[in-house]
């Protein structure tokens, strides 16, 4: 589609009528002839070719060698119109988060004390199913991966390939990364993989425990996420209860004041979750509160012409010259 990006500048064409109009005449060596105010040389190329703007007798108006120049005007009017070439309305990608999963996966993420399908699973098996759904849900994010138990491991970079996220989450096993936990080392590992990346970071950090092992502690890396400004939402998982056959014991608690203190300190919120229902809640709330731009947003390419008319404009006045000089 062809446009103008300054329609109004084809009101100048009008603008040698009203000189003609307007302007008095002046006498000459052709008789009467319009005083112009461009084009430098005019007044001698006139001489040489007759009287350009002349009062023809025979027709009353303008003589018809005014009509070239008029025509280089022209040209340089629409050349200031600005044409231009619109093409067809192209989808704008929306802006996307990098998100980092932070997955506790210390011994104790084998308690059998979550249920899936009538079925006892273990916490950890829980957690790959939910955090997988989350991530096909992030189509336009960026997703990293760290693992953490006695060590924390940066096992996926920041990526859109969520296939692949996907397939560290199943392969993942309890213990791999040590007995402990080490909260404080992982959250440490998670703010250095974001830091210096533009546009909005995130962070979901999931836990069974408390920060028991590590080089930081929990309180320093709270502090650390606080100044690095980055949202953190933190999980804590499990049933506060083990079951050995009909003995009911209080299991190993998750440090659920540390956790509210991350979220809290960051803007975040603190979940707690002690089934797969819950667990599948807390992840849709997040998808909710950090929702992909779902707003429909369309650009158009748009190639710039306005240098067409000018060249021609150039090209045709350049001609001319010639030819008068030639005449002349």
């Amino acid at each position: 589609m062809m446009i103008l990006a300054y329609p109004y500048a084809l009101f100048l064409l009008l603008l040698p009528f009203l000189f003609y109009r307007l302007l008095p005449a002046v006498k000459g060596l052709h008789g009467d002839a319009l005083r112009v105010p461009f084009l430098a040389d005019l007044q001698r190329i006139n001489i040489a070719a007759g009287g350009l703007w002349r009062v023809d007798a025979a027709s009353g108006g303008i003589s018809r060698r005014f009509w070239p120049v008029y025509l280089i005007w022209a040209l340089l009017c629409i050349a200031a119109a600005r044409p231009q070439y619109v093409g067809a309305p192209l989808p704008l990608k929306n802006d996307s988060r990098d998100i980092m999963l932070v997955l506790d996966i210390s011994t104790s993420m084998l308690e059998p004390d979550f249920t899936f399908g009538n079925r006892r699973i273990t916490r950890l098996d829980a957690v790959k199913a939910v955090v997988s759904s989350f991530a096909d849900k992030r189509a336009d994010d960026r997703l990293g991966l760290v693992l953490f138990g006695t060590r924390a491991y940066l096992q996926a970079p920041l990526t859109f390939d969520k296939a692949s996220i996907k397939d560290i989450l199943y392969a993942m096993q309890a213990g791999m990364a040590g007995d402990s936990t080490s909260i404080g080392d992982a959250l440490a590992l998670a703010l250095k993989t974001l830091s210096g990346q533009k546009g909005d970071k995130v962070i979901i950090l999931l836990t069974d425990g408390e920060n028991n092992d590590g080089s930081l502690s929990l309180g320093q890396a709270i502090k650390m996420a606080a100044d690095e400004g980055i949202k953190t939402y933190t999980i804590g998982v499990g049933s506060p209860n083990i079951f050995f056959g009909m003995l009911r014991l209080a299991a190993p608690g998750v440090d659920e004041r540390e956790l509210k203190l991350l979220a809290e300190a960051t803007e975040g919120q603190y979940f707690r979750a002690e089934s797969t229902a819950d667990l599948q809640k807390v992840y849709d709330l997040i998808n909710q509160l950090e929702p992909t731009d779902g707003d429909a947003r369309y650009v158009r390419e748009t190639t710039e012409l306005y240098y067409l008319p000018l060249l021609s404009a150039i090209i045709l006045g350049l001609g001319l010259i010639f030819v008068w000089r030639r005449i002349g």
